[in-house]
C-alpha cells in the first residue's frame, strides 16, 4: 500500500496530536484530527495569554536535566525536535521569536493565536482533516485495543470510524474545561495499560496564612527571592525568582519551578517545608550587621525596613511566620530572614495545576511511542507519565513527542 492510502487518526488537537499529524501527512498520509472541543488548541491559546513561552534558549545539557527522572527517555524526543529546532519551525509558519531576558523564548508578538492560526492553515492545506465535538469513547472491555474500531460520541450521535493506525495526544488532568480531563486513564488501565496516577504539576500549594496576613497580602507579588525544599538530607538547592501570595498559599513561577520536589515531599511526609530566603543578595553576616546596628527609638519593623529593605509582602511574611522571641534575639531574626520556614500542607487541585505528571508509563510503549499491547495505537504528549517545568520546557517535549509519534507510525506502517 502507498502512503497516500494510509489513514490515520490523531485523538486529541493539542500541540502533541498537531505535530503528529504535521509529521504524517507530510509524509503523504490521510490524517484525520478528532478533538472533543468545539476547536482545536485550547489550553494551548490559554497558554499565551500572558506570553507564549514558546521554548528555551538554554543549552542542550542544563537543557534536558530538567526533565528530572525522565530525562533519558525525553532525550531522543528532543533529539528530534530541540528548542533551536522549534524556533526554525516556527520561522517556516511566518513567526519569528526573540530570547527574552530570562532565556526563555517566545514569539515576536508574545502571542499564541497568530502561531496557531498560521499552523492550522498549513495542516489544512496539506490535506489534513479536522473533526470537532468528537470525543473518544475508548474501547469497550471486550475488545482489543487497536486503530480498527474507534467509537466517538458526536453531536450525531455515536459513530465508529476504522484507522490503520491512530494517535492518542489526549493530554493530562488539569483544565479540564479545555478538554484535559484525564477522563481517558482508567479506560487504557482497563485494558492492563500500565499507568502512573495522574499528579499535579507546576502548581500552587496551600498555606494556613492568618487571617490578617491573608487580608493584608493575598494577590501580591513576593519578588527577588530565592526557595529551597527542605527533605530527609536537608534542604536542596535553592532557586531564585519570584511568587504570588494567594488566598489559600503560594503559587508563580518559582513555587512551579520546584513544585516536583515539594509535591513529592508532601506525598511522603504529610507536609513540605520550603525555606524562603528573604535577603538573597545578603550574606548571613551582613544581615545580622543590619539587624544589630543602632536602631534607637525605632521599632525593629521599621529598622528592617530601613537597614534591609525589608517591607510589604516579604515584612509581612517574617511577622507571619516568626514569633516575638524571635524578634528579641537578632542572630535568630537573622537566621529567619535568610531560611524562613513556609509550610506547605498540599497541592491546589489538580484541575487548577498548569500539567500533570503521571499517565501512560514509559515501560508500556515501544521506543517511538507505540503501546506494547496494541500494535498501531501510539500515545504522545502530556498523558505520559513524564513533567518539566514551566519555561518552554513543558511545550518542547510535547511538541517533540508528536514527532517522534508521527515518526512511528509512519514505520509501523511501512512494515505491514
Amino acid at each position: 500500500m502507498s502512503a497516500s492510502s494510509w489513514r490515520v487518526a490523531v485523538i486529541g488537537g493539542g500541540p502533541a496530536g498537531l505535530m503528529a499529524a504535521e509529521g504524517l501527512a507530510a509524509r503523504g498520509i490521510q490524517v484525520d484530527v478528532y478533538d472533543a472541543m468545539p476547536s482545536v488548541g485550547r489550553k494551548f491559546l490559554m497558554a499565551g495569554r500572558g506570553g507564549l513561552n514558546l521554548t528555551h534558549s538554554e543549552a542542550a545539557a542544563p537543557f534536558l536535566a530538567r526533565y528530572g527522572a525522565r530525562a533519558a527517555q525525553i532525550e531522543s524526543w528532543l533529539r528530534a525536535l530541540d528548542g533551536d529546532g522549534l524556533r526554525a519551525w516556527a520561522r517556516q509558519l511566518g513567526i519569528e521569536t526573540f530570547v527574552g531576558s530570562s532565556g526563555r523564548v517566545f514569539p515576536a508578538e508574545m502571542k499564541a493565536a497568530p502561531l496557531l492560526r498560521a499552523w492550522l492553515a498549513r495542516l489544512r492545506a496539506s490535506g489534513v482533516r479536522f473533526h470537532m465535538r468528537h470525543r473518544w469513547l475508548g474501547w469497550p472491555p471486550a475488545e482489543r485495543p487497536d486503530a480498527a474500531s474507534l467509537r466517538f460520541d458526536t453531536p450525531d450521535g455515536v459513530r465508529t470510524q476504522a484507522a490503520d493506525a491512530v494517535v492518542l495526544a489526549l493530554g493530562g488532568g488539569s483544565w479540564a474545561k479545555l478538554g484535559s480531563d484525564g477522563a481517558w486513564l482508567p479506560g487504557l488501565a482497563a485494558h492492563g495499560i500500565a499507568m502512573a496516577p495522574l499528579r499535579a504539576a507546576n502548581c500552587g500549594f496551600e498555606v494556613a496564612w492568618s487571617s490578617h496576613f491573608r487580608q493584608r497580602h493575598a494577590g501580591q507579588p513576593v519578588k527577588s527571592v530565592t526557595l529551597r525544599c527542605v527533605g530527609d538530607a536537608g534542604p536542596g538547592p535553592a532557586r531564585q525568582g519570584e511568587f504570588v501570595v494567594t488566598e489559600s498559599g503560594i503559587e508563580g513561577s518559582l513555587v512551579y519551578a520546584l513544585s516536583a520536589l515539594l509535591r513529592d515531599r508532601i506525598e511522603a511526609a504529610g507536609q513540605a517545608v520550603a525555606l524562603l530566603d528573604l535577603a538573597p543578595d545578603w550574606s548571613d553576616e551582613k544581615v545580622l550587621a543590619a539587624i544589630t546596628h543602632p536602631r534607637g527609638a525605632r521599632s525593629m519593623s521599621s529598622h528592617l525596613q530601613s537597614r534591609l529593605g525589608l517591607t510589604g509582602v516579604k515584612a509581612g511574611l517574617l511577622r507571619e511566620c516568626a514569633g516575638a522571641d524571635d524578634y528579641r534575639d537578632p542572630a535568630r531574626l537573622g537566621r529567619l530572614i535568610k531560611a524562613l520556614p513556609l509550610v506547605l500542607q498540599r497541592t491546589r487541585p489538580i484541575d487548577e495545576a498548569i500539567s500533570t505528571a503521571g499517565g501512560v508509563c514509559f515501560d508500556a510503549l515501544a521506543p517511538r511511542l507505540m503501546l506494547r499491547q496494541a500494535p498501531g495505537v501510539f500515545c504522545a504528549g502530556e498523558m505520559l507519565d513524564w513533567e518539566a517545568p514551566t519555561g518552554g520546557y513543558l511545550l518542547t517535549a510535547c511538541m517533540a513527542s508528536g514527532v517522534i509519534a508521527a515518526e512511528g507510525v509512519a514505520r509501523f506502517l511501512a512494515s505491514r
